[in-house]
């Protein structure tokens, strides 16, 4: 499929950068976007910031707060980590009790981790990651790697899927599953919203490179041909992208696996699924699905 030139958004890629020229909708909120906003607009995309998802404290804190109890005094040999999210409750967990994450996880506890974000993140905050999965960073993936080792302390969303979980506990081990915070149309209220750090090293506050859209005016856009591309960065991402209306030309990216998977679930065409979860494999992956073979 040839890319269509029918409006701004679709411009054949000019000026030698590989996205030069197009527009770029991604689907993700300002403090989590600001590595991604940088690679796209290196690559000389313009990007347009709609963000769909936020996340909030879970409901449960009790059952939450009786794990880190857990953790804290060595009662888990593993503790797997599947999102950049988690580690910002972990470390919020932490600060409550007056502890650094490092403190909170003990030396004894091996760490799991998916997605360099994820890793990232945990290093940072003074943590060994000693297992993550080899090639695709997805639950199949780490399960894939998993060698097993007794009782497993699994955080998630509240909307995670059961493979990580389940898989886990088909390999013999006691997995103690908890939500860790939730997942809700953006922007969540502003006294349960889970505040979080600028992810993938941000250094702080930069002058805005993008512009900001509302749902409407999104639809609009992608209605009239004047985005070439969108980016979900998850099934949730997903699965409110295709609320906005028929795609037509703007093709749909996906970070990775699953996220693929959701958007075909839903009749979503997927033009190219990024071969690392980073930003630079999301430009590629746009690069890649804006100029098939």
């Amino acid at each position: 499929m040839t890319q269509s030139s029918s409006g701004p958004g679709h411009d054949k890629p000019h000026g030698g950068m590989p996205l030069g020229g197009v527009r770029v909708l991604v689907t993700r909120s300002p403090e989590r976007s600001a590595a991604l906003v940088a690679a796209l607009r290196e690559a000389g995309a313009t990007p347009v910031l709609l963000p769909l998802i936020d996340f909030e404290r879970a409901p449960d804190q009790h059952a939450l707060d009786v794990a880190c109890d857990a953790l804290a005094a060595g009662a888990f040999d593993w503790l797997v980590v599947s999102s950049a999210t988690t580690v910002h409750v972990l470390m919020e967990k932490a600060a409550e009790r007056g502890l650094d994450l490092a403190q909170l996880v003990p030396a004894g506890t091996r760490v799991a981790a998916i997605g360099p974000a994820t890793r990232r993140l945990l290093q940072a905050g003074g943590l060994d990651v000693a297992l993550t999965p080899d090639g695709e960073q997805s639950a199949a993936g780490l399960l894939a790697v998993w060698p097993g080792g007794g009782r497993i302390l699994l955080p998630q969303a509240d909307i995670a899927a059961p493979t990580l979980a389940e898989g886990l506990a088909a390999a013999g081990d006691a997995v103690d599953a908890v939500t860790a915070y939730r997942t809700v149309d953006y922007p969540a209220a502003a006294e349960r919203r889970l505040a979080v750090q600028p992810e993938d090293g941000d250094a702080g506050p930069q002058p805005p490179s993008y512009s900001l859209v509302t749902p409407e005016t999104a639809a609009a856009e992608i209605a009239e041909g004047r985005l070439a591309a969108v980016i979900a960065a998850s099934p949730s991402a997903v699965r409110r992208i295709a609320g906005l209306g028929p795609l037509a030309g703007c093709r749909l990216v996906a970070i990775g696996r699953s996220t693929a998977d959701q958007a075909l679930a839903m009749g979503l065409d997927v033009a190219a699924v990024a071969a690392e979860p980073t930003p630079g494999g999301l430009v590629a992956a746009v690069a890649k699905a804006l100029n098939p073979p």
